[in-house]
């Protein structure tokens, strides 16, 4: 029997997907990137034959990802314009040594690389030190972060809010896949939630106008309880896909406990 594929999607209908996802109307758009709403809903359509200078100024406006701003391009007849490169060119050597840096100067407390899918790039010391007693498979490579961080085997064992932080981590996860309607992250989020002990939903109840943040609370190498918030950073100026799609977490003591037992650690 022969499978019936589908018409490639035309530029137009990239773009009009990319803009419902971002929950903007045309002529939101039209007025944010001063394109006329006419000559907008005509590229949509098909109607109209985007330049190529229209497409990066709209994709802009709607903070299309590199990876998918190229798809753009190829599907109205332009080349690709951003390249991706390996880790290991030597065009992003000042990528590596910025990344060693930030990992380095974060000791003593936990910061970790992570790619687009949450796979491990590169962490630090202090990161490392509490993956001593995680199945030696969840560390072979990809090594996926949250996968690490939330399988019954990896440091779910020793995370003593768990029901709490994975429905922190899986609301992240769902966000970032809708948006990027990336189908591996899709797959991985289904994973995930099938995790025992892992929750979809916080069952905790707080006064969240009394919280600063919600911390992360686990069992140290030395059987301390620690506690810890983090923070999300990307390169701000990437024009390479890779780059721009790497994720730095660094993770910080929540109370002055935390903070003393790992340094020292």
């Amino acid at each position: 029997m022969t499978s019936v594929q589908s018409p490639p999607r035309g530029a137009g209908e990239l773009l009009r997907e990319w803009r419902q996802r971002r929950r903007r109307s045309q002529l939101d758009l039209s007025i944010d990137a001063q394109v006329s709403a006419r000559h907008l809903s005509f590229v949509e359509t098909g109607r109209s034959k985007p330049s190529r200078e229209l497409l990066l100024h709209l994709a802009e406006h709607l903070d299309v990802p590199l990876r998918e701003r190229n798809t753009l391009l190829l599907a109205a007849g332009y080349s690709p314009l951003y390249p991706e490169r390996s880790m290991d060119d030597a065009a992003m050597a000042p990528v590596r040594e910025a990344l060693d840096l930030v990992l380095a100067g974060h000791e003593p407390f936990p910061a970790l690389v992570v790619d687009r899918h949450w796979n491990l790039v590169s962490a630090n010391g202090a990161a490392f030190a509490f993956l001593t007693d995680v199945a030696p498979e969840l560390l072979e490579p990809p090594t996926n972060a949250l996968r690490l961080s939330l399988h019954p085997d990896g440091l779910a064992q020793r995370i003593l809010n768990l029901a709490e932080y994975s429905a922190h981590v899986l609301h992240r996860l769902q966000q970032q896949a809708v948006l990027s309607q990336d189908a591996e992250l899709e797959v991985l989020y289904d994973e995930l939630r099938g995790y025992p002990g892992v929750e979809e939903t916080s069952p905790a109840v707080f006064e969240p106008a009394a919280m600063v943040f919600s911390p992360l609370r686990v069992r140290g190498p030395d059987g301390q309880e620690l506690a810890f918030f983090s923070t999300l950073a990307t390169f701000g100026s990437a024009v390479d896909i890779t780059m721009a799609e790497l994720l730095i977490e660094s993770f910080f003591p929540a109370d002055p406990t935390t903070s003393a037992a790992l340094g020292r650690l």
